[in-house]
């Protein structure tokens, strides 16, 4: 540190100020101090400084997949969020699981992170009170829980899936299935199934149409073979709902193996707005739930709650509304 302020002509002080992004240094000396350790290759140990201010300038995050679209567009958006506070992520991976996220949750504490972010509202009681004593700010995504622990940032899974079983009855459709949900670890996926049975209830329509997929995450594969089941088992079925646009993909494929026209013979809607869906043939109908935007969202709250812009003592509920997309695969 002593080499770099003797190049950029300041104290040692003022090296340490820019590294950590003090708003008293102004940008010049800041620019001139980044412009020296980069010429002597320094690298600024942050851990001294963090152990006297007792921070530690991470956030812990956990999600259920690290190969799923829709997670990792919320996490680059969270870390983008972040980064401009000069706070960091440390990521950890559930697989679905709550006893994994219980296990991570305990670990992700012990390395005081300034806050916690997790996917759902739905955890084990021991995962549960960890949170509640975790004198941070704790966010949870993806979900509207009923009981909150802290702040959240989400949607409802169930009634995004009743606006789209709407869609489907005002177009004409009456034998409409489900495919997935059926796994307790998928608490979104079931709550999606749940949403689909409570408005086909509402439209006295039969609800009963409903195909397991397995455990998540629910591949194309799994959503070809469960739509052969469906076809096997409900062959008379108008539409079909799936958990997710990819096993919606695999439904699509099946229904093309088998020479069913889309949407002529068979509706076809997905969830998550993914890549894949837009650029199929014929494209899939969605549910857009701006992944990015939950993102967004949680940094922006975060950083709120740690400048004291907020009260950490009012939890926030800041929702955000699905997109319904009506595309090719539905009428």
């Amino acid at each position: 540190m002593a080499d770099v302020a003797r190049r950029a002509g300041v104290s040692p002080m003022t090296v340490s100020r820019a590294f950590k992004s003090d708003t008293s240094i102004n940008r010049d000396t800041r620019e001139a101090v980044l412009r020296a350790a980069d010429e002597l290759g320094y690298v600024f140990d942050s851990t001294a400084a963090n152990l006297r201010s007792q921070r530690t300038d991470f956030v812990a995050v956990t999600i259920p997949s690290i190969n799923n679209a829709n997670f990792a567009d919320t996490v680059r958006a969270l870390s983008e969020g972040l980064s401009q506070r000069g706070l960091q992520i440390l990521l950890g991976h559930t697989n679905y699981d709550t006893r994994e996220e219980e296990r991570l949750i305990e670990q992700l504490l012990r390395r005081r992170p300034e806050a916690i972010v997790v996917t759902g509202g739905k955890h084990t009681a021991r995962g549960r009170q960890l949170l509640n004593n975790a004198r941070i700010p704790v966010i949870e995504t993806w979900d509207l829980p009923e009981d909150p622990i802290g702040h959240v940032v989400g949607f409802s899974n169930a009634q995004s899936v009743r606006e789209m079983v709407d869609h489907f009855v005002v177009a004409g459709y009456e034998r409409i299935a489900f495919i997935g949900g059926d796994a307790d670890r998928d608490t979104r996926g079931t709550d999606r199934r749940a949403g689909f049975i409570a408005a086909m209830n509402h439209h006295g329509l039969d609800a009963t149409r409903l195909i397991a997929a397995g455990a998540p995450p629910i591949s194309m594969r799994e959503g070809a073979n469960s739509m052969g089941r469906l076809l096997e088992t409900y062959g008379d079925t108008q539409a079909v709902i799936c958990v997710s646009d990819l096993s919606a993909f695999g439904a699509l494929t099946e229904c093309q193996r088998r020479g069913i026209a889309v949407p002529d013979q068979m509706a076809i809607g997905g969830f998550g707005n993914y890549e894949i869906g837009g650029i199929c043939v014929p494209s899939l109908t969605t549910i857009n739930a701006f992944a990015r935007e939950i993102g967004e969202k949680t940094a922006a709250l975060i950083i709120d709650l740690l400048d004291g812009k907020r009260e950490a003592g009012e939890p926030a509920r800041l929702v955000i509304k699905p997109d319904l997309i009506v595309r090719e695969s539905t009428r």
